[in-house]
This record gives C-alpha cells, sequence and structure tokens, in this order.
C-alpha cells in the first residue's frame, strides 16, 4: 500500500505504470458501461439457450427454440414456388399470344425469361443481348428465321442446325469456291458489297450483279434482302453476322461457315423456352 502512487494534480491514484514519465490514471469504468458489459454477457448466454450456437461435429446445438434459418429459407422458397405454380401452369397452357395479351403474363415470363437469358444465353448474344461476331444482335430488326414471338420460339426452342433435334432450323449455303471462277467470286463480293458501300473495284459490280442473279437469287432474293423461309440473310443492309470486309464476303463465298445454335427444349421447361421467347421478343427488335 505504501508503494501506491497518487496523482499531484487530480489526487487519483495511479495504475503503476509509467513511460517516459508519464503516469495512467486508475479511474474506474462508469457504472453505466459496466452494467452494460453485464448485460450483454447475460444477453449472449441467453441466445446459446434459444438458438443455434455452438458448433459441434457434424452440426451445430439446435437451441431450445429450435429455430432454423435454413428452414425459414426452405419455407419462403416453398411458398415462393406455390405462387408462381399456378402462373407457370397457365403459361404451360396457353398460346404465346394469349400471354403476351395478359398483362400480368407478360410481365411474369418476361422477368423469368430475363433470368434465364442471364444464365443460358449471354455466354453468345451478351449481356445486353447485342451479340457478337457470329452472333446475332437480338435487339434490332433484322431476323434470319423472323421476328415474331412464335418464330422466335421456334429458334429457341428446336436451335439452328442442331444435330440432335429433328425439328431444327436448317440452312447451308454451297461453297461456291467449288462453283464460281475466281473472278466470279470477287464481282459478286463487289455487288454484295455496292449494296450498302463501296466496293474496291466498281466496274465489278455490273458482272457481279449478273452472277448474284445467276446463283444466289433463289435464296437472297432478287433484291438481296433475304428470305426467312429459308434463313438466307438481308445483304442490303448493313447488319453483318459473320463478316462485313470485302475479302472476308470473298471468303464467305468460297467457303462458308455456319453457325449452330443448340436446341433449348431438349435442356429447358416449355415453360421457360416460352418466357425466353416473351423477353427477346420484348426487347424492341423483332416484328
Amino acid at each position: 500500500m505504501a508503494d501506491k502512487h497518487i496523482d499531484e494534480i487530480s489526487g487519483v491514484e495511479t495504475t503503476g505504470h509509467e513511460w517516459d514519465g508519464i503516469r495512467e490514471l486508475n479511474n474506474p469504468m462508469p457504472r453505466w458501461w459496466v452494467w452494460t458489459f453485464y448485460a450483454t454477457i447475460i444477453w449472449a448466454i441467453g441466445y446459446t439457450v434459444l438458438f443455434p450456437a455452438w458448433p459441434l461435429v457434424n452440426e451445430a446445438t439446435r437451441g431450445v427454440l429450435n429455430y432454423s434459418s435454413r428452414g425459414d429459407l426452405a419455407g419462403e422458397m416453398e411458398g415462393a414456388r406455390s405462387a408462381q405454380g399456378e402462373i407457370l401452369e397457365k403459361i404451360s397452357k396457353v398460346s404465346l399470344e394469349e400471354i403476351l395479351s395478359d398483362p400480368q403474363l407478360a410481365q411474369f415470363a418476361t422477368a423469368g425469361g430475363a433470368s434465364a437469358f442471364r444464365v443460358n444465353c449471354v455466354q453468345c448474344h451478351g449481356t445486353g443481348a447485342t451479340g457478337g461476331q457470329g452472333y446475332p444482335n437480338l435487339n434490332d430488326d433484322e431476323w434470319l428465321w423472323g421476328g415474331d414471338v412464335n418464330a422466335i420460339y421456334a429458334t429457341i426452342a428446336y436451335g439452328v442446325r442442331d444435330r440432335v433435334d429433328p425439328d431444327t432450323r436448317y440452312s447451308e449455303m454451297p461453297a461456291f469456291g467449288d462453283i464460281l471462277q475466281p473472278e466470279e467470286v470477287r464481282q459478286v463480293a463487289a455487288y454484295v458489297v455496292s449494296l450498302s458501300g463501296t466496293p474496291r473495284d466498281p466496274s465489278m459490280v455490273g458482272p457481279g450483279q449478273q452472277v448474284f442473279a445467276d446463283n444466289c437469287a433463289s435464296c437472297h432474293g432478287e433484291n438481296a434482302e433475304g428470305n426467312r423461309d429459308v434463313g438466307a440473310p438481308n445483304l442490303a443492309d448493313a447488319i453483318w453476322l459473320k463478316v462485313s470486309a470485302e475479302n472476308q464476303i470473298v471468303q464467305q463465298i468460297q467457303s462458308p461457315r455456319h453457325g449452330v445454335m443448340p436446341a433449348w427444349s431438349a435442356r429447358l421447361s416449355n415453360e421457360i423456352v416460352k418466357q425466353l421467347a416473351v423477353y427477346v421478343h420484348s426487347l424492341g427488335g423483332g416484328d
């Protein structure tokens, strides 16, 4: 007791610690803080008794109330599935036109289709459905197989050039490198470029137009505006799926590349495919 040090200014006992001549006052904690601390201890003990708290080997202590956040989540999910069940059943039974004409069904299908699109389609078409080289932009009005909601559904459900689905959409451009002379290929490429731009050699456009009429118009049309019945693209606009430069067009005519879209009806339920069709149609493109 004799070794206790009392601060001369405050008259408070110090802790006995000293750093470079600085001493620490031994002031007691405020009573309100002490009682709050005791209350938190009591609350923690009560919590561990009532709720799951202590981890064991295979599980945690269940608590007196036997509460489970996972159980609550499972119940909420089941309730959501139950609430959606009636709408999904209705979507499965009605036509796509009826879905679009019903505001509630259309809103539900669009939201569900957007979710399904983010999981299954963004890998090729992009998060904004704007596509990329070799993958079509779903926001514009240029559709190889038609842009009304039923045509979109058929494309999603059965795919394009799918190796398994017998109902898949199928078109194949011949390799004109085996049919036309190299000069004729360059001529028809110049004509195609002239429909939306300026070819390197305008003198080739006239002969190329004749080559086009003799070999290409049967699929692409006399005005090169395409044919949705056979999936032939419109060549008169400035939208190009796989190529755009004149030398690339020459290569595509000589040895065309053909893309493949999987048939999603084998992977997704009919309700989800319908929702995807409604969502893609809602993007603003199509018919």
